[in-house]
């Protein structure tokens, strides 16, 4: 089987991107199951390697189609000289991980790469002309979307939870969910449980947005107005699909086990108890889109950038994902690539009237 050939955005300059990129192809075995390429720096990764005393090597190719197998690929993307500052927010560390980006997006385009797994950006200096967005899921939709909406999916081996809303402020949290929002939310969740998880009849748990699911009303009326109402259009679509739920509750009594995804309202309702469970392995997957694209679940991390104590196991685990999932959408694709011809009547019913000649009158 050809090896999947998996592109990565280097991030932020400043941050922990290079160090867990660099920690987690030390690992020779990884290169059994993929051939990364990283659109970045060639001296910012030598940097950051002699700052993280790292052994991992790389080769400099001009893109993703002269990768070599069995080794860290490595694309340049910055022309300029630029200053790495461990821990500062600066717009040249901004435009480098921008440059790494775009350059990635284009070589997807192109066929080049398989999959993309985007090491973390700081989201106040990546802002310019070119990238007006709250984070990379927004911006994969715009430009890898085709019209279709993108569903933010954290994970862990044990646990998905899908979010409603992605990156809003508290205070327009409310305001934004709907029942025809919520809908979607569910029916992509439903599809990507299928074809990327290969999940044959998934069961999806939907989180209340109020404290006590509203309590009847008393504290809210979004349970009853919105959610509820959602769930029950979906559930006559045949997606089963359960809730509201309690989120202080469903996650504390372990309920989460009894199901193959969470749907959560917000942000921080979500990934608050998924962090709290596995920090250091989540996996933030993009659903819904025609690309595949995960990403650990940390952020630039820049406290501890430079340091050489950032864990590369998020990192690793956004790679293995990335695989999986791409390897999950090709048998999908095979399974109905050449489907059976529909039967004319069905064979169960053995009446005389089924079996007769279609050219006799009698």
């Amino acid at each position: 089987m050809e090896k999947i050939k998996i592109g990565i955005s280097a991030g932020d300059t400043n941050g922990v991107g290079y160090e867990v990129i660099l920690k987690t192809f030390e690992d020779a075995g990884m290169f059994e199951f993929c051939t990364p390429v990283v659109y970045g720096s060639p001296k910012v990764a030598a940097y950051h390697r002699k700052a993280v005393d790292s052994q991992t090597n790389f080769s400099i190719v001009e893109s993703a189609a002269d990768a070599q197998p069995d080794r860290l690929n490595l694309v340049n993307c910055n022309d300029d000289e630029i200053k790495v500052e461990f821990g500062e927010v600066s717009a040249e560390a901004g435009k480098a991980a921008f440059q790494s980006l775009s350059r990635l997006v284009r070589e997807y385009r192109e066929g080049l790469v398989d999959a993309i797994v985007t090491a973390p950006v700081c989201k106040s200096s990546i802002q310019s002309e070119n990238f007006q967005f709250h984070g990379h899921t927004e911006y994969l939709e715009h430009e890898l979307g085709e019209g279709r909406k993108a569903l933010m999916i954290l994970m862990n081996n044990t646990l998905r939870v899908a979010l409603v809303t992605v990156h809003e402020p508290i205070s327009k949290v409310a305001s934004l969910i709907s029942k025809e929002l919520v809908c979607e939310r569910i029916e992509t969740l439903d599809e990507s449980l299928k074809k990327d998880f290969c999940i044959e009849i998934p069961r999806i748990a939907v989180l209340a947005l109020n404290p006590h699911a509203g309590d009847n009303g008393l504290l809210g009326s979004e349970e009853q107005d919105i959610i509820i109402p959602a769930i029950q259009e979906m559930s006559q679509k045949g997606v089963k699909c359960f809730g509201p739920f309690s989120a202080d509750g469903f996650f504390g009594s372990g309920d989460y086990s009894r199901f193959d995804a969470v749907l959560a309202m917000y942000h921080d309702q979500g990934l608050i108890p998924l962090k709290a469970m596995a920090m250091d392995e989540g996996v933030n997957f993009t659903a819904g889109l025609p690309v595949v694209r995960t990403s650990p679940d940390h952020g630039t991390a820049f406290d501890i950038a430079g340091k050489g104590i950032a864990s590369e196991e998020s990192f690793r685990m956004a790679v293995y994902a990335a695989i999986d999932i791409v390897r999950s959408r090709k048998n999908e694709e095979l399974i109905h690539s050449n489907p059976l011809r529909k039967l004319y009547f069905d064979r169960r019913d053995d009446s005389d009237k089924l079996k007769l000649d279609t050219n006799d009158e009698t």
